[in-house]
């Protein structure tokens, strides 16, 4: 049997009826990838169809549930008696301080920033649900730029160590959603998100060292401060690309007595560099320090191996249409 399959039908099991919907509060749809968070540092995501799974028996510990989405208010709810259904009220949004929008229809050329590849283990981001991964990139031009593609560097693990440096050796497999947001540059940090459109890909082992998105369809022009590219993972997939319920952290017994909550680790890992000269990426962790953006850097209170062997970036790479003047 399939793994994934199995790890589905195992967690299913465990859950019973447990599967609650996120929806909208006024045309009942459901709301796609709503943020679960359970307010003590963990959470899970809902689905492509709004759902997530949640017990008292798999979350023993977790008395509320703090639910958000891009275009609702935030609700805190009780999880006694949780219902089937959960609604989230519809917020306007300041949609009109962003450069979305307009398809421009004259010539352009195309420019690419490479992204930086590297399948060294040692160098890579270990993806997390509760991190955020967001890079700076400057407008290049006094000229209109539109983004066409956005290539997002993959690590490749090679299934037998041994064989690791062979060019035909076979690669661990791995069926992974992200969700991807771009924003304004709010005084150096991530500020207003440039869409509310829910963009979310899926990586597997046979894209080889990056994966390419194409955004053409979004209309993103890039604002003349810049605009920063972040990517979150949301989890394991089936084959069909849905995404699996599966507990987002290992709970480790400490020595001093009690359990110690660690998130667990997705493939595929993504590389970071040291060949970019400016410190170019933030993170946050979505759960917890409030939610606040940091930049990768040293002195900053992060605890990471990357930091140390001076890795300050993930080297996301970008096709953009630049117009020319009419």
């Amino acid at each position: 049997m399939n793994f994934y399959k199995f790890l589905f039908l195992l967690l299913f099991y465990q859950l019973g009826h447990s599967q609650i919907t996120v929806k909208d509060s006024i045309t009942k749809y459901p709301v796609s990838y709503a943020t679960i968070s359970f307010g003590n540092g963990n959470g899970i995501f809902a689905d492509d169809e709004g759902q997530f799974f949640f017990t008292k028996k798999l979350y023993p510990d977790i008395d509320s549930l703090f639910i958000s989405a891009l275009g609702f208010k935030n609700l805190n709810i009780s999880t006694e008696n949780l219902s089937d259904e959960l609604f989230l009220q519809p917020e306007a949004d300041e949609l009109d301080e962003v450069l979305v929008g307009i398809k421009l229809d004259r010539k352009y050329k195309k420019e690419t920033l490479k992204p930086y590849l590297d399948d060294d283990y040692y160098n890579c981001w270990l993806p997390t649900i509760e991190s955020e991964i967001a890079v700076f990139f400057p407008k290049t031009t006094s000229k209109d730029q539109e983004l066409l593609t956005v290539h997002f560097p993959i690590a490749l693990e090679s299934k037998d160590w041994k064989k690791r440096k062979k060019t035909n050796n076979e690669k661990k497999k791995f069926s992974t959603l992200f969700k991807v947001k771009f924003y304004a540059n709010n005084n150096g940090i991530p500020g207003k998100v440039l869409t509310y459109e829910t963009i979310v890909f899926r990586a597997t082992e046979k894209n080889g060292d990056a994966y390419e998105l194409n955004v053409d369809d979004y209309d993103i022009y890039v604002p003349n401060d810049g605009l920063f590219v972040s990517l979150q993972v949301l989890g394991y997939t089936n084959t069909s690309g849905k995404l699996l319920p599966n507990k987002k952290y290992k709970e480790i017994e400490s020595k001093g007595g009690g359990t110690i909550k660690i998130p667990t680790n997705f493939r595929p890992l993504l590389p970071f560099t040291d060949e970019i000269d400016t410190k170019n990426t933030y993170i946050k962790r979505v759960f917890i320090n409030g939610n606040n953006w940091t930049k990768f850097e040293k002195g900053n209170g992060l605890q990471s191996s990357l930091l140390k062997r001076d890795l300050y970036n993930y080297g996301i790479g970008l096709t953009y249409k630049t117009y020319k003047e009419e």
